[in-house]
């Protein structure tokens, strides 16, 4: 086709080409559209393998979570198990050297009354020091209002002053407390 011949069918047929062009602009569309399909296949099947890397992932971060806090708990349940048995080393190591002086004591062959009363005292004086260092301390009970937290009545005493009454007027066996929580009540008597 000439170049007039062109004009002259873009003249008289240009509702005839349009369709022509339409359909061009279709195949095109067409063809971009089949070729957007495999391409939307790959990125989805990308998707899927970029989920499934994250899922193999986060299991395996749970497994070991999961394997770390078993270790934890089994560790904890050893050091449990390892104060409850050897928790008393510290007081038994402390209480030793008031046991040497006891068999000190024994050992010496002495008949003087008076000497034998000053050793005996000045071995309860470090045996009570030593316990102190452990935190224990003996519970006052002389004088004292009578307070359920600190003592256990025994014994009720009728007839005393008014001044007694409601209070400790004898102690029968101390009692003890380590830091600060009673281990054993005093048992006394309480004036009524």
């Amino acid at each position: 086709m000439d170049e007039k011949e062109k004009e002259i069918k873009i003249e008289g047929e240009e509702t005839q080409e349009q369709p022509v062009e339409e359909t061009a602009e279709q195949t095109t569309e067409q063809t971009e559209a089949t070729s957007d399909e495999p391409v939307a296949e790959e990125t989805a099947e990308s998707n899927v393998e970029k989920l499934q890397e994250e899922v193999e992932q986060l299991k395996d971060r749970y497994l070991r979570t999961v394997a770390e806090f078993d270790n934890y708990k089994k560790r904890t349940i050893k050091e449990k198990a390892e104060l409850i048995l050897n928790g008393g080393e510290k007081v038994v190591t402390s209480l030793l050297p008031v046991l040497d002086d006891f068999e000190r004591a024994l050992n010496d062959a002495t008949d003087d009354p008076h000497a034998i009363k000053e050793g005996m005292d000045l071995i309860f004086k470090k045996f009570l020091k030593t316990l102190e260092t452990l935190g224990v301390k003996k519970i006052e009970t002389e004088g004292k209002d009578f307070d359920v937290d600190f003592h256990e009545a025994i014994a009720m005493i009728p007839n005393v002053p008014d001044a007694q009454k409601g209070k400790v007027v004898d102690c029968v066996q101390s009692g003890y407390q380590m830091n600060d929580k009673v281990i054993r009540h005093a048992k006394v008597a309480v004036g009524q």
